[in-house]
Protein backbone atom coordinates (compact mmCIF):
# COMPACT_ATOMS: atom_id res chain seq x y z
CA UNK A 1 0.00 0.00 0.00
CA UNK A 2 1.09 3.53 -0.60
CA UNK A 3 -0.06 6.68 1.11
CA UNK A 4 0.06 10.26 -0.16
CA UNK A 5 -1.12 13.44 1.54
CA UNK A 6 -1.47 16.57 -0.55
CA UNK A 7 0.11 19.77 0.76
CA UNK A 8 -3.29 21.51 1.08
CA UNK A 9 -4.69 18.50 3.00
CA UNK A 10 -1.75 18.56 5.41
CA UNK A 11 -2.24 22.31 5.90
CA UNK A 12 -5.93 21.63 6.67
CA UNK A 13 -4.97 19.09 9.36
CA UNK A 14 -2.52 21.57 10.90
CA UNK A 15 -5.15 24.29 10.98
CA UNK A 16 -8.09 22.17 12.16
CA UNK A 17 -6.15 20.23 14.81
CA UNK A 18 -3.83 23.06 15.88
CA UNK A 19 -0.71 21.03 15.06
CA UNK A 20 2.89 22.18 15.12
CA UNK A 21 5.73 20.90 12.98
CA UNK A 22 7.06 17.58 14.23
CA UNK A 23 3.70 16.24 15.40
CA UNK A 24 2.14 12.94 14.26
CA UNK A 25 -1.21 11.85 12.90
CA UNK A 26 -2.07 8.19 13.14
CA UNK A 27 -4.50 6.78 10.57
CA UNK A 28 -6.34 3.67 11.73
CA UNK A 29 -9.50 1.65 11.04
CA UNK A 30 -12.36 2.33 13.44
CA UNK A 31 -15.88 1.04 13.87
CA UNK A 32 -18.30 3.24 11.99
CA UNK A 33 -21.83 3.22 10.65
CA UNK A 34 -20.48 5.02 7.60
CA UNK A 35 -18.73 3.47 4.70
CA UNK A 36 -15.10 3.07 3.90
CA UNK A 37 -13.28 0.21 2.31
CA UNK A 38 -14.91 -2.33 4.63
CA UNK A 39 -18.52 -2.38 5.86
CA UNK A 40 -18.77 -1.13 9.43
CA UNK A 41 -15.34 0.56 9.38
CA UNK A 42 -13.93 3.88 8.30
CA UNK A 43 -10.55 5.56 8.55
CA UNK A 44 -10.00 7.39 11.83
CA UNK A 45 -7.33 9.87 12.84
CA UNK A 46 -5.57 10.46 16.13
CA UNK A 47 -2.78 12.82 17.17
CA UNK A 48 -0.37 10.28 18.64
CA UNK A 49 3.31 9.36 18.47
CA UNK A 50 3.98 6.11 16.60
CA UNK A 51 4.77 2.84 18.28
CA UNK A 52 5.72 0.78 15.23
CA UNK A 53 4.80 2.60 12.04
CA UNK A 54 4.68 0.45 8.92
CA UNK A 55 3.94 3.34 6.54
CA UNK A 56 4.66 7.02 7.07
CA UNK A 57 4.60 10.18 5.00
CA UNK A 58 5.90 13.60 6.02
CA UNK A 59 4.02 16.61 4.65
CA UNK A 60 4.00 20.23 5.90
CA UNK A 61 6.15 19.19 8.88
CA UNK A 62 3.59 16.60 10.05
CA UNK A 63 4.17 12.82 9.98
CA UNK A 64 1.13 10.81 8.85
CA UNK A 65 1.43 7.10 9.57
CA UNK A 66 -0.25 3.72 9.94
CA UNK A 67 0.82 1.07 12.42
CA UNK A 68 1.56 -2.48 11.26
CA UNK A 69 -1.56 -3.92 12.95
CA UNK A 70 -3.79 -1.47 11.03
CA UNK A 71 -2.56 -2.24 7.51
CA UNK A 72 -5.27 -4.88 6.94
CA UNK A 73 -7.68 -2.02 6.28
CA UNK A 74 -5.68 -0.80 3.28
CA UNK A 75 -4.67 -4.18 1.85
CA UNK A 76 -4.80 -3.98 -1.93
CA UNK A 77 -5.33 -0.21 -1.99
CA UNK A 78 -3.37 3.01 -2.06
CA UNK A 79 -4.57 6.10 -0.23
CA UNK A 80 -4.55 9.74 -1.26
CA UNK A 81 -5.74 12.32 1.25
CA UNK A 82 -6.76 15.39 -0.67
CA UNK A 83 -8.33 18.74 0.23
CA UNK A 84 -11.54 20.13 -1.24
CA UNK A 85 -11.53 23.91 -1.15
CA UNK A 86 -15.24 24.06 -2.04
CA UNK A 87 -16.14 21.98 1.03
CA UNK A 88 -13.21 23.10 3.21
CA UNK A 89 -12.72 19.46 4.11
CA UNK A 90 -10.51 16.52 3.33
CA UNK A 91 -11.34 13.50 1.19
CA UNK A 92 -9.93 9.99 1.40
CA UNK A 93 -9.39 8.62 -2.10
CA UNK A 94 -8.80 4.87 -2.29
CA UNK A 95 -7.34 3.35 -5.45
CA UNK A 96 -7.22 -0.38 -5.98
CA UNK A 97 -3.73 -1.71 -6.61
CA UNK A 98 -3.47 -4.42 -9.28
CA UNK A 99 -2.87 -7.83 -7.65
CA UNK A 100 0.67 -8.18 -9.08
CA UNK A 101 1.71 -4.87 -7.50
CA UNK A 102 0.01 -5.39 -4.12
CA UNK A 103 1.90 -8.63 -3.45
CA UNK A 104 5.29 -7.02 -4.09
CA UNK A 105 5.45 -5.37 -0.65
CA UNK A 106 4.89 -1.90 0.77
Amino acid sequence: MTMEISQPAAAWFKRELGLDNGEYIRLFPRYSSGGGLHPGFSLGIMVEKPGGPAVEVRQEGIVFYMEEQDLWYMEGYSLLINYSEAEDDIAYIYTEIPAAESTSGL
